[in-house]
C-alpha cells in the first residue's frame, strides 16, 4: 500500500504532470485513478496547448449567442431538458461571471495562467524526454463574413494586449496557410505560434511511465472520501497530502470535506478520421460552430461543442454526428468515412478559471481542477503551482482569483 506523503487523485493530464513535477522535486508521491491513465478527457482532447485562449467562456458574447444556440439541440452549445433544471444554479453563476468587471478580472487571471504555463511547458518535456512529442503548426480561426471577423476583434485587442502574436488574414491569404477551405469564410485570423502535441492519450501515458521509470506508483482504485490524515479508497486509506486532480468528479470529493464547489461537465464530443482524410496544414477553428479540425498521429480529430448535461446521462453521438457534416460542408475535400467517435467530460467552472488551492475545511487537501477545455494547455503551470505550494514556496501567479473557497463569497 501506498504510505507516499503526497497522494494525487487522478492520472490525467493534469494530475500527472503535477505528480511528475513534485517527483522531481524530491517529494515521495503516489497517484489515486479510478479506472487507467488517460481514460477521460486527457485521451479525447484536440491536443493543443491553447495558450492564446485567455477569454474566459463565461463572457457577454457568448451571453449573447447562447440563446439561439441553445434553439439547436445538435448545435454549439446544449442543455439536454432532462438536465436543465439541476444545471439553473450553474448557469446563473455563469450569467454573473459574464458581466463586464468580472471578465476583466477573469481574463487578467487567465492571462498570468497562461504565461506560467508557457515558461514551464519546454523545461517540463524536457526533464521527461518527451520535447519531441510538441509540435507548432499554428491555428486559424475562420469566420464567415465581415460581421462575423469584426465581432472578434475585441477579442484579438486583448491578445495583443497580452504580447500574443497573430494576424488577420483573408481571401488568397487564407488559402496560403490553409487550402481547401469553403469560400464562405472571408476572413480569418492565424496564430502561428500555437502549438500542439503529437496526440494526447499518447502524450498522457507517456507521462504515466515517466512517473513509474522513476518509481511512482499508480493505484487503480475508486477515491471514495477525504479525510483530515487523507483519503479513503476502495484499496484502502492512504496518508498524506491530497491533491485533488480528479477532474470532472472532484467536487465529489471535495463535498466529503464539507466545500461545495459548484464543477460542472463540458461534455465534448468528436470523431476522429484516418489520417489521410484530409490534408492539414495547421488547426482550424470554426468559433461561430463550436469546433475545430487539427491533425494527430492517431489521425485527424474534428471535436467540440459544449453540452451541459453532467455526469451520468448518455452520450449523444448526434452531436458529433452533425460537427461531421459542417466539417464536411466547410473542408469539401474531407472524407469522413471510417471515423471514431469520442464522448468525454471537461470539467467546467462559472468563471472559466481553475479551482487551485487547499480546501478551507480540509487544508491538507490542494484542488488542481476545473481547467474546462484547457487541461492540457495548463498542465505544466498548474504543476507548478501545486509543487511549489506542497514545498511551501510562494506562488509565483497572484492565486486569489483561483481559491476554491471564491465560489462562498457573496458575488
Amino acid at each position: 500500500m501506498c504510505s507516499d506523503k503526497v497522494v494525487v487523485i487522478g492520472a490525467g493530464v493534469v494530475g500527472l504532470s503535477i505528480a511528475l513535477e513534485a517527483q522531481a522535486r524530491g517529494l515521495d508521491v503516489c497517484v489515486v485513478e479510478r479506472d487507467a491513465p488517460a481514460a477521460g478527457a486527457s485521451a479525447g482532447n484536440a491536443g493543443a496547448f491553447a495558450f492564446s485562449d485567455i477569454l474566459p467562456l463565461a463572457s457577454p458574447r457568448i451571453i449573447r449567442q447562447a440563446p439561439r444556440w441553445l434553439l439547436d439541440p445538435l448545435g454549439p452549445l446544449s442543455v439536454p431538458p432532462r438536465y436543465a433544471l439541476k444545471i439553473t444554479p450553474w448557469m446563473l453563476r455563469f450569467w454573473r461571471a459574464s458581466r463586464a468587471a468580472r471578465v476583466a478580472a477573469s481574463t487578467e487571471a487567465q492571462t498570468a495562467l497562461m504565461a506560467h504555463s508557457t515558461a514551464t511547458l519546454t523545461p517540463f518535456l524536457t526533464r521527461q524526454k518527451l520535447a519531441h512529442m510538441l509540435q507548432k503548426r499554428g491555428q486559424l480561426q475562420v469566420y464567415e463574413g465581415e460581421k462575423e471577423f469584426r465581432a472578434s476583434l475585441p477579442g484579438w485587442d486583448a491578445r495583443k494586449a497580452a504580447g500574443i502574436a497573430f494576424r488577420h488574414v483573408k481571401g488568397d491569404e487564407i488559402a496560403e496557410i490553409q487550402p481547401g477551405l469553403d469560400a464562405r469564410f472571408t476572413h480569418a485570423s492565424f496564430t502561428p505560434d500555437w502549438c500542439s502535441i503529437t496526440d494526447p492519450r499518447d502524450y498522457t501515458l507517456a507521462l504515466a511511465d515517466a512517473f513509474r521509470a522513476s518509481g511512482g506508483k499508480i493505484i487503480i482504485a475508486q477515491a471514495t472520501r477525504l479525510t483530515a490524515t487523507g483519503i479513503e479508497t476502495s484499496a484502502g486509506p492512504l496518508t498524506g497530502r491530497i491533491v485533488l486532480a480528479a477532474g470532472a468528479h472532484s467536487h465529489l470529493l471535495a463535498r466529503t470535506a464539507g466545500a461545495r464547489i459548484p464543477l460542472e461537465t463540458e461534455r465534448g464530443y468528436n470523431t476522429t478520421l484516418p489520417a489521410d482524410a484530409f490534408e492539414l496544414k495547421t488547426q482550424v477553428t470554426f468559433g461561430g460552430h463550436g469546433f475545430v479540425i487539427t491533425s494527430l498521429t492517431s489521425g485527424i480529430r474534428v471535436g467540440g461543442a459544449v453540452e451541459l448535461g453532467g455526469l451520468s446521462l448518455p452520450p449523444n453521438y448526434a452531436r458529433a454526428d452533425a460537427m461531421l457534416k459542417k466539417a464536411k460542408r466547410f473542408l469539401p475535400g474531407l472524407n469522413i468515412e471510417g471515423g471514431k467517435q469520442w464522448m468525454g467530460f471537461r470539467p467546467s467552472l462559472p468563471d472559466s478559471l481553475p479551482a487551485l488551492g487547499p480546501l478551507a475545511r480540509q487544508p491538507n487537501t490542494i484542488c488542481a481542477f476545473g481547467h474546462g477545455h484547457l487541461g492540457l494547455t495548463q498542465s505544466t503551470g498548474t504543476a507548478a503551482i501545486i509543487a511549489d505550494m506542497l514545498e511551501g514556496r510562494p506562488a509565483q501567479i497572484d492565486l486569489a482569483a483561483f481559491s476554491p473557497q471564491r465560489f462562498t463569497r457573496a458575488s
